[in-house]
């Protein structure tokens, strides 16, 4: 009786692990959409299709009792040879300066991966974002010019997100890695992030709103 009780303690708690990694990505989408539903006010057109990676993080909690301290769970996906979407993959993001600086506690960070140098560092186990050039706050709105020097050579250009109010900062110092856990149970299987994101990965049902709202937004014209 006990070794049964503590198989389905186990399944259970597996379950709500799955459950949780499958809401990230339906919460991810939510935050893409409400995003980009606001045109004057959202991420520029012109970066979107030129982005060879998004990652979004909802969420983004600041620590209460370590000063400084970030962490959140997000997830990213990067642009196949056909020019649409991978299927998800998550990633874990800490620490350094992200930057409450519109208020709040919690936010949501959306990041745009430029260029191929970006995107090989994260198909890496780890790497710390910070240096010259490598990352730069967005511009905001739809219309907005990308044609400044830091803009143009940024490997990532990142935005945040809290009680509506959306700008754009810099994850200076911050540290993504993946989430291997997390793709374990949202995939059923270890995965990588980078067998996922190359796009020889079968998206689960919990990605169908997410790609469909990247396709939708985010494809090259």
């Amino acid at each position: 009786m006990r070794v049964l009780c503590t198989v389905l303690l186990l399944s259970g708690l597996s379950f709500a692990a799955e459950k949780d990694a499958a809401l990230r990505v339906d919460k991810a989408a939510d935050v893409f959409n409400e995003i980009m539903a606001t045109p004057d006010k959202g991420i520029p057109q012109d970066l979107i299709e030129k982005a060879h990676c998004i990652i979004i993080v909802p969420d983004l909690k600041k620590g209460a009792f370590i000063v400084g301290a970030k962490y959140g769970k997000g997830v990213v996906s990067c642009r196949t040879a056909d020019g649409r979407w991978s299927a998800p993959a998550n990633i874990r993001v800490e620490g350094g300066s992200v930057g409450f600086q519109i208020g709040g506690e919690v936010t949501d960070v959306v990041a745009l991966v430029m260029n191929q140098r970006g995107m090989d560092k994260l198909l890496s186990d780890k790497f710390t974002l910070g240096g010259e050039g490598e990352v730069a706050a967005g511009p905001v709105g739809r219309a907005a010019s990308a044609q400044t020097d830091a803009k143009m050579s940024a490997e990532i250009l990142s935005w945040s997100r809290n009680h509506g109010l959306f700008a754009g900062i810099a994850l200076t110092g911050a540290t993504l890695r993946p989430d291997s856990k997390d793709n374990e149970e949202l995939y059923g299987k270890p995965m990588t992030n980078a067998e996922i994101l190359k796009g020889n990965v079968k998206a689960p049902a919990s990605a169908s709103k997410l790609l469909t709202q990247l396709n939708k937004y985010a494809m090259k014209p």
